[in-house]
């Protein structure tokens, strides 16, 4: 990861902290936004392929993910982070646990390795009176994800807070976590990446309308359908809150009702029967009519999108039209 230095405060993080005074729960609104996002196994699935670059990841059998109904955050931490549980199947079939701290404090906490490995240890004492731990403990993986504006300073390792740790030996605490800094990663970085969670440090870090209008639309294209929808409903969380300008909401709103109809139409209008109906010239009356119609709605989406300077290719892949006949229109 690549420390871009002194970035500018996002459109976002700036109208956040000029609302802070009058509108504190906005914070709270956010961070329930991002523990909706994660709590969706497309996208965390995202998280950890992405931005974990551990072994273990590979390991993960994502098709039994599910999130543990339980919260160890305290309450002196309820109003500035939210944690997400999961427990997945290894490929030997043993349980394993994601632990995922979702950290939005204003300023770094040099001490939280503390509190991360208060809520691993109540995890596995929760886990023991249930019944769930037979012989040996399974594992579980601590992973922190900053979306603060001020460099993440902490230390990951416990061992670097203990005064002569060094004395204790076998003795001494050893446990470090896993970071995710969004603010690390700089915007060429997630440009490159194109999926869910980069589309989402993009508009924390590096906000800008026109890129991603385009990140949207490449979204729109591969990305799970649900996934996508929490992601959008997270602008629209965004907007009501005043994080965005509702302006910009509706730029975003337009794509995704524009593209979401050109997928519908297209599938419904130009399967592959009514493909070879209209080739052959078989196609009669109030039926080819309909098809017309449905096409030359297509057709001027795609010149829409031409004329913003939308890529052919991504135009071609998202109506279905002939690469040649989005380059005559």
């Amino acid at each position: 990861m690549t420390n871009p230095g002194n970035r500018k405060k996002s459109t976002t993080r700036a109208k956040q902290e000029a609302t802070d005074s009058v509108a504190p729960s906005i914070h709270h609104v956010h961070d329930y936004g991002y523990k909706i996002l994660f709590s969706n196994v497309t996208i965390f699935r995202q998280l950890l392929e992405t931005f974990v670059d551990q072994p273990w990841v590979k390991e993960l059998d994502f098709s039994q993910a599910e999130t543990v109904n339980h919260s160890f955050i305290s309450k002196d931490y309820k109003k500035t982070e939210s944690d997400i549980i999961y427990k997945l199947k290894l490929k030997n079939g043993k349980d394993a646990y994601i632990y995922v701290l979702l950290e939005f404090q204003s300023s770094v906490d040099r001490f939280i390795s503390v509190r991360i490995l208060n809520y691993l240890t109540s995890l596995y004492v929760s886990l023991m009176r249930s019944g769930q731990v037979k012989d040996k403990l399974p594992p579980v993986f601590p992973i922190l994800l900053y979306n603060g504006d001020p460099k993440w300073t902490a230390p990951d390792n416990i061992a670097d807070l203990i005064e002569h740790h060094h004395v204790l030996g076998d003795y001494g605490i050893g446990f470090k976590y896993l970071k995710i800094i969004e603010n690390e990663y700089t915007h060429a970085h997630l440009l490159q990446i194109q999926n869910i969670v980069s589309t989402l440090f993009l508009t924390e870090n590096h906000y800008r309308l026109e890129q991603l209008e385009k990140e949207l639309i490449a979204l729109f294209k591969k990305e799970d359908r649900e996934a996508v929808s929490l992601f959008f409903n997270w602008f629209r969380v965004l907007a009501k809150d005043g994080r965005i300008a509702p302006s910009q909401y509706k730029a975003f709103e337009k794509i995704y009702t524009n593209i979401t109809e050109v997928k519908h139409m297209f599938a419904t209008a130009v399967n592959e029967k009514d493909k070879r109906l209209i080739k052959a010239g078989e196609a009669r009356g109030e039926a080819k009519g309909e098809i017309k119609g449905e096409i030359k709605a297509i057709k001027k989406m795609a010149k829409q999108m031409k004329q913003k300077g939308y890529p052919i290719s991504d135009i071609q892949e998202i109506t279905g039209l002939p690469m040649e006949e989005i380059e005559k229109l």
